[in-house]
């Protein structure tokens, strides 16, 4: 069993420690906004999942990846708890990519190996796309 810490600081902010011992600031004001809240960082878990997955199949296809950019976008319930209704996921690629293997890349992400994204469609809709930018 992995356990993750979070430690009151003060105000509505917290520090997280994560199983692996990484510590993570975390303010549940959005007034005072001094770091992100909860519900930023599932975005951004979110982006970090599917980022993993593309980087290493587009690797594994031989592809010539340059840069990704992954943006997620949501919309919450308008009453508690606010779970994420609605959730787009735009990836960015630049590089030397064949259509297909970035289409088939998404799709393994989306399908079989993105854990927060399998997570959050228990509650959001999850559409993703995509932007081909020319190689530098």
């Amino acid at each position: 069993m992995q356990t993750a810490t979070v430690q009151w600081i003060g105000e509505q902010r917290f520090l997280a420690t994560s199983p692996s011992g990484h510590g993570v600031l975390i303010d549940s004001d959005r007034e005072s906004n001094k770091a992100p809240g909860p519900m930023e960082l599932v975005l951004m878990a979110l982006g970090a999942c599917t980022a993993t997955d593309i980087v290493i199949i587009l690797g594994k296809k031989r592809q010539k990846l340059e840069s990704l950019e992954v943006v997620c976008s949501g919309e919450r319930a308008s009453e508690p708890p606010t779970v994420w209704k609605k959730l787009e996921i735009l990836y960015r690629l630049r590089g030397a990519l064949d259509e297909g293997a970035v289409k088939h890349a998404i799709a393994l992400s989306e399908e079989k190996y993105c854990s927060v994204a399998a997570m959050l469609q228990k509650t959001a809709k999850v559409t993703w796309r995509y932007e081909l930018l020319p190689a530098k």
